[in-house]
């Protein structure tokens, strides 16, 4: 299972796979990572992109299908993910078997930086 991390706040996403969405700050595009959790760690599934610039250009392997750039990143699995939040932005999104929320319906609004992690000793239901 996976959860997030912000100063003493704990939040179990009660949910071993999520998709990870923030707009560019620049481009307005909306980004989105599947995440899930495995025994080696968080391993990024898939990365998406509705457009590119400004830092957002897809790799050379990127796939367009219906106006979306997707691929599967070559990272090894993730202990944690650390997530900054400048004010300046939209929050992050958490999205969660296809209903997603802003992270501050999980974790303080002005809390930063944001871990999400595997989560230690918590079971899910």
């Amino acid at each position: 299972m996976i959860c997030l991390l912000a100063g003493s706040t704990i939040a179990p996403l009660m949910a071993g796979a999520i998709t990870l969405a923030w707009t560019h700050s620049v481009e307005k595009i909306v980004w989105e990572e599947d995440w899930r959790s495995t025994p080696a760690g968080l391993e990024l599934v898939e990365a998406r992109v509705r457009g590119f610039g400004a830092g957002m250009e897809p790799p050379p392997e990127a796939r367009l299908v219906n106006g979306v750039w997707s691929w599967r990143p070559n990272l090894p699995p993730q202990a944690q993910v650390i997530m900054r939040r400048s004010g300046g932005t939209a929050d992050w999104r958490i999205c969660i078997a296809g209903q997603c929320r802003p992270m501050e319906a999980y974790v303080p609004p002005a809390a930063d930086p944001v871990v999400m992690k595997i989560c230690e000793g918590v079971r899910q239901p």
